[in-house]
């Protein structure tokens, strides 16, 4: 498990957001889940949903859900543009793909807002300081998400969410979410690319 002992907990009233989040989405994530999952089914063959394990806080690791977007079968951690579906293209740019995690956070395995959910063997070559990124539950979005995605380098979106576990708040997570609609919207930093790579970029 890791070592999150100096790190900031999550601020009281954080799970009480969350549910308060999940009521006001439900309706209309239902829908656009629906024809989320109708799209993956009709232009691919394969499960709907994509299951991974990821890790969790204090290290405990979970399943993590979401729409598959490439095709099925084994695929490369960074994605490649020739495995990804038509439905998938567009699911990513939208960031609809994530859709299936608000049952992530109904379970209490994710937040609405927290650092995005790592591999184990990212975690593995964190630095100590870097694993107080583990000390709250990942989220659906996040302050990297807002502030570049993947067009950020790994210790560039590790050094933001240890920003946002450090200074995390009620105020700072609403910020967050008018900023994550907006990136949705525009697309921002939604594309992969080799620099992306997470073992080339974390502590060793």
């Amino acid at each position: 498990m890791a070592d999150v002992s100096t790190a900031r907990r999550p601020y009281r009233g954080k799970r009480t957001s969350d549910l308060v989040i999940l009521l006001v989405v439900a309706v209309p994530g239902l829908v656009l889940g629906g024809l989320a999952a109708l799209a993956v089914r009709l232009t691919s063959r394969g499960p709907v949903l994509f299951r991974q394990e990821r890790v969790g806080q204090d290290g405990e690791p979970f399943a993590v859900l979401k729409f598959r977007t490439m095709l099925d079968g084994d695929n490369p951690i960074i994605p490649s543009d020739d495995r990804i579906t038509a439905a998938g293209r567009i699911l990513r740019r939208l960031s609809l793909d994530e859709l299936p995690q608000l049952v992530n956070v109904a379970r209490g395995e994710m937040s609405v807002i927290g650092p995005r959910p790592t591999l184990a063997y990212q975690v593995e070559r964190w630095t100590p300081e870097q694993r107080g990124r583990l000390a709250v539950r990942p989220g659906l979005t996040g302050w990297a998400q807002v502030n570049g995605r993947n067009d950020l380098s790994w210790p560039e979106r590790i050094e933001l969410d240890l920003h946002y576990v450090k200074h995390q708040s009620l105020r700072l997570d609403s910020l967050i979410l008018l900023r994550t609609a907006k990136a949705m919207v525009n697309g921002e930093g939604t594309g992969a690319t080799a620099a992306d790579d997470p073992i080339a970029h974390v502590a060793p």
